[in-house]
């Protein structure tokens, strides 16, 4: 985000201020090309942990270190003009302490220059979200399905049915009162989901969560079909970039081996053309 860029980059006070205003529009984005396709189109640009599956081969989140978040936070971030980076917090990173969690949001924010770092975890986590925002640090909080706590969790499962739909309700309440300027709601049923949007005064973000959140997120590499390990119910894709790419590397593949590639237009002549002949 340049300092003489013309377009104004949102910031955690716009999110926020868009409560019941028009849906808020959020995708992943880990490297600088994919930051320059989303940023006409998004409000936010979550540099996510899910970078450790999508791009790193790892089975899960847990394996995400800061090293890796910051080096795709600063990439991010030079691609963005408008749109809001927000970057991951990793597991280890702050469920410490508050003292932990502030050190290492400063060095997220202060080394990539992003505004504002998303973490996971409800009532729990209201304490290191209020000592954080206190100190200038805006915090996306994240409730329901917290894949970093999937060990505990018992799987990627629905977060909220029957019994649980208070424990959520009581989670994305307390970081509100914390001081999050908005809540992601992951794998939530869409009727709680509704209903919490009702309650809080902050905006919710919903990636599994139905229609009715304040806005919605997904993981871009998901919605181009680019990453095709799993794919998850809440995922539409709207493109098969993965195939095409396939197609197109087959294709090239078989060029090479035919020798018809690269064809006499790819390559450079011995001797260069007089001047003023065609080529």
């Amino acid at each position: 985000m340049s300092a003489n860029s013309p377009v104004r980059p949102v910031l955690p006070a716009d999110i926020k201020a868009r409560k019941g205003a028009a849906p808020l529009v959020c995708l992943t984005a880990y490297t600088t090309p994919v930051a320059r396709l989303v940023d006409p189109h998004c409000d936010i640009a979550l540099v996510g942990d899910s970078l450790g599956m999508v791009l790193h081969g790892l089975p899960s989140t847990i394996g995400v270190t800061m090293e890796m978040m910051i080096f795709h936070g600063r990439a991010v971030v030079r691609g963005l003009q408008k749109a809001m980076p927000v970057i991951d917090m990793p597991f280890g990173s702050y469920e410490e302490g508050r003292e932990q969690a502030f050190r290492n949001a400063a060095r997220l924010m202060a080394e990539t220059g992003a505004p504002a770092v998303k973490l996971e975890g409800g009532q729990h986590m209201a304490e290191t979200i209020a000592f954080l925002t206190a100190r200038g640090v805006p915090v996306m909080a994240h409730v329901g399905l917290t894949p970093q706590a999937v060990n505990t969790l018992g799987g990627y499962k629905v977060v909220g049915r029957e019994a649980e739909a208070d424990r959520v309700m009581a989670d994305a309440r307390a970081v509100q009162d914390a001081g999050a300027f908005s809540v992601v709601l992951e794998k939530v049923p869409e009727g709680l989901a509704g209903r919490i949007t009702q309650a809080l005064d902050i905006p919710t973000i919903g990636i599994g969560a139905g229609v009715k959140c304040d806005g919605q997120i997904l993981v871009v590499d998901d919605m181009l079909g680019l990453f095709t390990e799993f794919r998850p119910k809440f995922v539409k894709r709207y493109a098969n970039l993965g195939q095409m790419a396939d197609q197109a590397i087959a294709d090239y593949a078989a060029e090479v081996r035919a020798r018809t590639f690269p064809a006499a237009e790819h390559a450079f002549p011995d001797v260069l053309p007089a001047k003023g002949a065609k080529s």
